[in-house]
């Protein structure tokens, strides 16, 4: 079927809305009609790196409407109203154990931009091959083949273009801070970076009962609405008081959160806590972390958080919930654009004016 999607086809380069020739899903995979699909700063990788090669259509957090599924779907049906995630193999230990971001296959299947069998689902006019496999997803679309296990079925009477974040960002921060860390009642926690995936993490720490939750960011704005997201205090990213103003509202915090992906952002976030506290990493791609060894005799502990250590089955129904009774109300970080102004959307997105921009395929 001819499609239409936003198409990278060169790293520096603005999108190109262009009509590609969707092909049939094959043994696990279905055919999603987008509705919706969430911009993240993973979207950006491929535009630093050579790990996925160019053309390639972006998108991982999408949502929409299944449309027809392939040979061997069972869990799916035509109808069904899905967010999109990442995908795993199902049957490895970790995904066995219900870690599925640390599948063994999880890198190829989500990152390569191919199916496994190193085929793709695109083409262009000119019959010419474009990896359609981001995140088993490329979302940026108005339709698209995704895998059974990276759909995760919802209630048909939700809006769904406000559900596609769900599908990696804010599973992230909630997860980070609910799955990964366990962040509980009475705990402090200092996040760093106040986008999706902060202001997630921020509202799943109040969500927690958490009694200190520090914000810090360079942009005023963003610190504001995670005040008022539940976050107890704020800080510029900038101040050189930092450190003693997070010692003085918490002693030392059980937990912090870096979502930047900036070293030395990690590093400082480190050294805020107290003895035994754990520092979750979320972002990536800043370069080579270099920890000074007095910052962990403490028996801090630190470690990177893959997808938050989410099981999109099992928390983003929960999410859903909580969004519903008004206790996680992460649609106030949306702003929606047409997927013909996706150029403004990225745009927005880096200048810090839009915390998550949402694609609309039909907008």
């Amino acid at each position: 079927m001819r499609v239409q999607a936003a198409v990278l086809r060169e790293r520096n380069a603005p999108l190109r809305v262009e009509e590609l020739e969707l092909g049939e899903p094959g043994p696990g995979e279905v055919l999603v009609r987008v509705v919706g699909a969430g911009m993240c700063r993973t979207d950006f990788m491929p535009r630093h790196g050579e790990l996925v090669p160019v053309p390639l259509v972006l998108g991982h957090e999408g949502a929409g409407v299944v449309e027809a599924v392939g040979p061997g779907v069972r869990r799916v049906h035509p109808g069904d109203h899905v967010v999109l995630s990442f995908d795993s193999c199902g049957g490895c230990a970790r995904c066995r154990a219900g870690e599925p971001s640390y599948c063994d296959e999880f890198i190829f299947r989500n990152l390569s931009g191919l199916r496994l069998d190193g085929s793709t689902t695109l083409t262009d006019s000119a019959g010419a091959r474009v990896n359609g496999r981001w995140f088993a997803q490329s979302s940026f679309a108005t339709h698209t083949i995704a895998t059974e296990r990276s759909v995760v079925v919802v209630d048909d009477d939700l809006p769904l273009e406000l559900m596609a974040p769900l599908g990696c960002g804010i599973q992230t921060g909630a997860g980070a801070v609910l799955v990964a860390m366990r962040v509980g009642v009475g705990d402090s926690i200092v996040i760093f970076g106040t986008g999706a995936v902060g202001l997630a993490a921020v509202m799943a720490a109040r969500l927690a009962g958490a009694r200190t939750i520090v914000a810090v960011d360079l942009h005023p704005k963003r610190r504001e609405l995670a005040l008022e997201l539940g976050a107890t205090h704020t800080v510029d990213g900038a101040d050189p008081e930092l450190a003693s103003a997070v010692a003085g509202w918490t002693g030392g915090a059980d937990f912090a959160l870096d979502t930047t992906g900036i070293p030395a952002v990690s590093v400082t976030a480190l050294g805020t806590l107290r003895a035994r506290g754990v520092c979750g990493l979320v972002g990536t791609g800043g370069g080579d972390l270099v920890v000074p060894v007095p910052a962990m005799v403490t028996g801090r502990t630190l470690r990177y958080l893959m997808e938050g250590d989410a099981d999109p089955q099992r928390l983003i129904p929960m999410l859903v919930d909580l969004w519903r009774l008004g206790r996680f109300p992460f649609d106030r970080l949306v702003r929606t654009y047409s997927l013909a102004a996706v150029n403004d959307a990225e745009r927005d997105y880096e200048s810090g004016e839009t915390v998550k921009p949402v694609l609309l395929p039909d907008g």
